[in-house]
């Protein structure tokens, strides 16, 4: 069934622009000199992970309550989110001093959850996914009459989210390409309209976290693009590509540890991408950084992840005679190596070990690959029999 919708004008996108004067911010863009030396070519970065709310959604959210007439105002506003797009109305709706009732899946991450109560809206966790949570809205909908935001398949969220491209045509005039996240479509249908308008041969590359079920990139968790939005993007992208989950933590982790920016899965897809060689083309290169509003506890776990793949982290397990004064040896040569050793445990119990030993397992922080392939070749040679877990 094709969408009732039309696309937005860049008249539109134009309006958009004017009503999110003074509301939202026009976010900054930065050259990353990491990312330009490691894929030959020059990178720069839009940061809509500053915008308000901490992503690219408050421009929607803000264009579409700003065109509500009084007497639909005073109904309220209703939004299905995994949480950005539910921070954005709940603050879009507070600024308007207008209720809110936001839905969100109850795995949504507590970070946004918390944000969209602080907001002021009230709020309700249903469902395993987005479209559980689509279904309770539409049904408070149809029940209360309040107006539906929804998330991508709107015009004018798709306008509000357009304003970005017009930003990015005065900021990256020699940008060749210019590569999007895409989960519902509303964020790349708006920039590529607004982009077509005003640099017709610019290249505009879609990026999708893997189809393969659940992922840290939640912010674009939704099991296709909109009716709406996916007739857009037909016509408007030159190419898809799709990045796995490791490829975003790598990405995540690349940019708070090099440019210090937040990011958070969705918001990291493009880097992924742009690192796997899936962006294609040669020439400079722009990458919208969607949101940073990720849970402080996946970013814990990624930050792990990530450093023990760049060998800053090692966990090793060893045996030692069980004596006094072993682990103080084994610790000492370990020192002299330039281990720093952050974590120590015997195992005894439940082990088939000789009556005279202890396993001990060791967690390490180090520098590089290199040196922990320099450091268990060291413990070898010391006579340790050590086996890399991590």
């Amino acid at each position: 069934m094709a969408s009732t919708e039309t696309a937005p004008s860049l008249a539109d996108i134009l309006d958009a622009r004017e009503r999110l004067i003074g509301i939202a911010r026009e976010t900054p863009v930065y050259g990353s000199g990491t990312l330009s030396r490691a894929t030959g070519r020059k990178v720069s970065l839009k940061a809509e992970n500053l915008q308000r709310t901490g992503a690219f959604k408050v421009r929607g959210a803000v264009n579409r309550i700003a065109t509500l007439s009084a007497e639909r105002r005073a109904a309220g506003v209703v939004a299905a989110s995994a949480g950005n797009h539910g921070q954005a109305v709940a603050w879009a709706a507070r600024q308007a001093g207008i209720p809110a009732r936001i839905y969100v899946p109850q795995d949504a991450p507590m970070a946004k959850v918390e944000a969209c109560r602080t907001y002021g809206a009230e709020l309700t966790m249903e469902g395993a996914g987005f479209e559980e949570a689509l279904s309770a809205a539409m049904a408070y909908v149809e029940e209360t009459g309040a107006t539906f935001v929804h998330p991508f398949e709107d015009p004018t969220v798709i306008a509000g989210q357009g304003t970005i491209g017009l930003e990015l045509a005065d900021q990256v005039p020699n940008a060749e390409t210019v590569v999007i996240p895409v989960g519902g479509g509303g964020l790349a249908s708006g920039i590529a309209l607004a982009l077509r308008a005003n640099r017709p041969n610019l290249r505009i590359v879609g990026v999708q976290a893997g189809l393969s079920g659940f992922t840290i990139a939640d912010g674009v968790f939704v099991k296709r693009p909109g009716e709406l939005t996916m007739s857009i993007l037909d016509d408007v992208l030159d190419d898809m590509v799709d990045v796995d989950d490791e490829s975003i933590s790598e990405a995540i982790v690349l940019l708070l540890e090099r440019t210090k920016l937040v990011v958070e899965g969705a918001g990291a897809v493009g880097v992924a991408a742009l690192l796997a060689e899936k962006v294609g083309g040669s020439g400079p290169v722009a990458i919208v950084l969607s949101g940073g509003n990720i849970d402080p506890t996946l970013l814990i776990t990624i930050m792990r992840h990530g450093l023990t793949l760049g060998g800053r982290y090692l966990v090793i397990r060893t045996r030692i005679p069980d004596r006094p004064g072993e682990l103080v040896r084994l610790l000492t040569l370990i020192a002299e190596a330039r281990g720093n050793v952050v974590s120590v445990e015997h195992h005894r119990e439940g082990m088939e070990l000789p009556i005279a030993e202890t396993e001990v397992e060791l967690t390490l922080i180090t520098r590089d690959q290199e040196h922990c392939t320099v450091l268990l070749d060291k413990m070898r040679s010391w006579g340790y029999t050590v086996e890399r877990l991590k």
